[in-house]
């Protein structure tokens, strides 16, 4: 299995980056905001990735998170959910967006990326919802270990790792530790800080007291 690949980029298409490492030219499909962050052709970049194996297919798809792919994992496991809706669902949404749809049960922020309907929107909130907690708790994991790879050859710049969590996903991840540490059910948790941000709370500590104020506790 392919987990990552770092290497320099030699084009950047409408729906994949070709990205050479260690002589192989590799073909990594990637969401809309993926592609558009990857650096000028000729600079170091670094994905992580998922392969995608058919009968008549091998396709690498490529993630700047590893939130990002878990939540690729978990969308194409839905029926009816391949590899190109779950891009779309992402490049709508981002790994954020998806996860706080998710914990507020909201299918319709879901149908936002194209070529979900109602009833698809609505199978993905109901089988993965429960699964929201998890992935928004990869957040603070996620922005420790997105570090540069591999050795730097002398006189070149360090690879970037896969980018970093914005500081609002590491921010919401943290509110959801400090939830479930201080007794919340994981669920329960995860809806109150979604709340929280869609209301405008930022930052861990913003997060926390405003979810803890709609769980009808006080810090």
């Amino acid at each position: 299995m392919i987990g990552k690949i770092t290497g320099r980029v030699d084009y950047v298409a409408e729906d994949h980056v070709l990205i050479e490492a260690a002589g192989i030219g590799y073909i990594i499909h990637c969401a809309a905001p993926t592609l558009a962050a990857m650096p000028a052709p000729g600079e170091v970049a670094a994905l992580y990735t998922e392969l995608l194996v058919r009968e008549d297919l091998m396709q690498l798809i490529g993630f700047r998170t590893v939130a990002e792919r878990e939540w690729h994992r978990l969308l194409t496991s839905v029926q009816g959910v391949g590899a190109r809706v779950s891009l779309a669902i992402l490049g709508a949404l981002g790994p954020d967006g998806v996860s706080r749809a998710l914990a507020l049960g909201d299918p319709g922020a879901i149908r936002a990326a194209p070529g979900v309907g109602p009833k698809l929107a609505a199978r993905i909130v109901n089988e993965l919802g429960d699964k929201a907690p998890g992935v928004m708790a990869l957040g603070a994991q996620g922005k420790r270990t997105a570090a540069a790879s591999g050795p730097v050859p002398p006189g070149e710049t360090a690879a970037p790792g896969p980018a970093a969590l914005p500081e609002d996903a590491e921010a919401t991840a943290d509110a959801l530790s400090a939830l479930v540490n201080l007794g919340y059910d994981r669920m329960q948790a995860a809806r109150a800080v979604a709340e929280a941000a869609d209301q405008g709370a930022a930052g861990s500590a913003g997060l926390i007291k405003a979810a803890l104020k709609s769980l009808g506790r006080n810090l």
